[in-house]
């Protein structure tokens, strides 16, 4: 597929692009809108995909929890390991959809992997993620930045509480996510591990509040969110801050989503998540 069209639906999907202008402009670049149409089921995303780990795995429990944030409760999905034991504890961090099957699913493969994972959902104070993604997408604009944040930083309260968690800390988040997981490197100070997939980075000048270490993914045909990587990664460095910066030829925004078939790189989300569970043993074991 062209990459203007990819291009054009990672500005739909991120700026404030409605739908009709996306869908005209899809049009334009397909040269009809019978090839636009056909084109959308492709770069959509689909959630009959969305399922690697049964919820039902005999390896874990899965439940739909609540928890006190910044003046709002907040709800999230929990999945950890059903063997007795002591665990490290990992937030997801969804994409600018909300929590979805998708970033369920995620939970559980964390899970799985041997630690309490908390996927909370950011749209919780306006009523939590609607089944309409562009009604979603439209919903986090309304969103107050630094309750959000509290909101988030309270998920590691709420882990910390479980009598299954030994204690130590991280976070893994996409896209939106990705750049929220930045954040949250800046205002944890006792976080261990922070992976950011293609995610927003922080200011150059809060960097060096950031104690955890730091794993970033980026798919280098992702303009939009590379142009920020030089200041990061120098910031990064000046603080003498432990980083790890993985970039992957050919692949887009986006590309660990296996539900969005033509943005998904199958080889880049395979090593990606291997590298992202190779820093949560290190650091939260």
């Amino acid at each position: 597929m062209k990459q203007e069209i990819i291009n054009l639906f990672d500005e739909y999907t991120h700026a404030p692009l409605s739908r009709e202008e996306f869908l005209r402009r899809l049009t334009k670049l397909t040269g009809s809108l019978a090839a636009a149409l056909a084109v959308l089921p492709m770069l959509e995303v689909n959630y009959a995909r969305a399922q690697t780990v049964p919820a039902q795995d005999d390896r874990i429990t899965t439940a739909h929890i609540t928890y006190a944030g910044d003046d709002c409760t907040m709800k999230g999905y929990l999945a950890q390991p059903k063997e007795k034991g002591k665990y490290g504890a990992v937030v997801i961090i969804h994409e600018n959809r909300g929590l979805n099957p998708h970033i369920e699913d995620v939970t559980r493969r964390v899970a799985v992997a041997g630690y309490l994972a908390l996927a909370p959902d950011a749209l919780s104070p306006l009523g939590g993620t609607p089944a309409n993604e562009d009604e979603a997408r439209n919903m986090f604009g309304k969103l107050d930045t630094q309750k959000n944040l509290n909101n988030f930083i309270k998920a590691f309260d709420y882990l910390k509480s479980l009598p299954a968690c030994n204690g130590k800390t991280g976070c893994v988040g996409f896209c939106w996510g990705g750049g929220l997981a930045n954040q949250l490197a800046v205002h944890v100070p006792d976080l261990k591990a922070a992976v950011a997939f293609y995610g927003k980075q922080p200011e150059a000048a809060d960097v060096p509040n950031i104690k955890a270490a730091v794993q970033l993914h980026y798919g280098s045909l992702d303009e939009r969110i590379d142009a920020g990587i030089p200041a990061y990664e120098e910031a990064l460095k000046k603080a003498g801050t432990h980083y790890e910066l993985y970039m992957y030829e050919g692949a887009n925004h986006a590309f660990h989503n296996d539900t969005a078939p033509t943005r998904y790189n199958a080889a880049a989300a395979k090593l990606a998540w291997e590298r992202t569970l190779k820093l949560f043993g290190e650091r939260l074991k």
